[in-house]
């Protein structure tokens, strides 16, 4: 199934038969080191940049309602960000994982943002509109 949204994506992962906990890894798209002119200008359009991981987190099912709140909750860490990275842990098949459990895989997923390693990752705006990054 091809996931276009973060709804979906939920609705999604409610249907798995092992409980769940999602991993963020919300990226701030940014200039790269010493740029040139092109991609100046690029980014200056907004495209092109690197990603760099901004702020973490690892949430239950239960914790999560939309991306509205999503964005809402966010906002009151004070950290800008312009991309959330998703993935999904599954847990025992009766209960998810705890966030202590979740921890080193969130660590490595943050490893592999920043090794530019996105294929194992959805991507979502801040509308909750899947990104297509290449």
């Amino acid at each position: 199934m091809a996931i276009a949204s973060y709804t979906e994506l939920l609705t999604e992962v409610h249907s798995q038969p092992a409980p769940q906990r999602l991993l963020f890894v919300f990226a701030k798209a940014e200039l790269p080191d010493n740029p040139d002119a092109q991609q100046r200008e690029r980014f200056e359009q907004g495209e092109g940049g690197v990603l760099t991981p901004a702020l973490c987190v690892d949430k239950t099912l239960d914790e999560l309602s939309d991306m509205e709140s999503l964005v809402v909750e966010s906002r009151l860490t004070g950290v800008a960000w312009d991309i959330v990275f998703v993935a999904a842990l599954a847990g025992d098949g009766t209960n998810p994982p705890t966030s202590e459990e979740a921890e080193r895989p969130l660590q490595r997923m943050v490893e592999a943002l920043q090794m530019g390693s996105i294929d194992n990752f959805l991507a979502f705006d801040r509308r909750g509109d899947a990104v297509d990054i290449q």
